[in-house]
């Protein structure tokens, strides 16, 4: 990779990251990232590997580096990026079909986040329910918002320089 091309997707991943970041902060303070239903808006940014494959690693590094600024539990802080980053692989990988695209990130969550909120957070509530809340939650924050987002980012991706 050219010397430009590496610190331009360096500074696309680290900006993603900190968006994330702060979106997360925002969340928290108005409320949202607590309750039976969880709506992270920094989930929304799981749109971004269908235009940047930077926005992989910075999602990863982003939902790290939230959990661990929160005060996360230790389980939370490795595998809440472990489903960040497979929901972000699958999303790239599905690109081309960007109404599929927003599935990933929302799977990967269904799946991994209700065993974090049972055996780390211990949450007493059964895994199916969580499965299904965390799964309401991310089809706000992923597949609404993000659809939304993927929509006003795919109308100006040539202004923008996006892929």
């Amino acid at each position: 990779m050219h010397q430009n091309n590496a610190t331009r997707a360096l500074t696309q991943g680290a900006v993603i990251a900190a968006l994330y970041v702060a979106l997360t902060y925002l969340a928290s303070l108005l409320g949202l990232s607590s309750g039976v239903i969880q709506v992270r808006l920094s989930e929304a940014l799981c749109v971004l590997p269908i235009f940047l494959p930077a926005a992989i690693p910075g999602l990863a590094v982003g939902c790290l580096l939230a959990n661990a600024l929160t005060g996360a539990v230790v389980m939370d802080i490795i595998l809440g990026p472990v489903a960040t980053l497979a929901g972000a692989i699958g999303t790239r990988l599905l690109r081309r079909h960007p109404r599929l695209a927003v599935l990933p990130p929302i799977l990967a969550n269904v799946i991994i986040v209700p065993w974090v909120l049972r055996y780390g957070y211990g949450m007493p509530d059964a895994i199916w329910y969580m499965m299904l809340t965390v799964g309401a939650g991310e089809v706000i924050s992923v597949g609404i918002l993000g659809t939304g987002l993927y929509e006003a980012l795919r109308r100006r991706s040539g202004l923008l320089g996006l892929q």
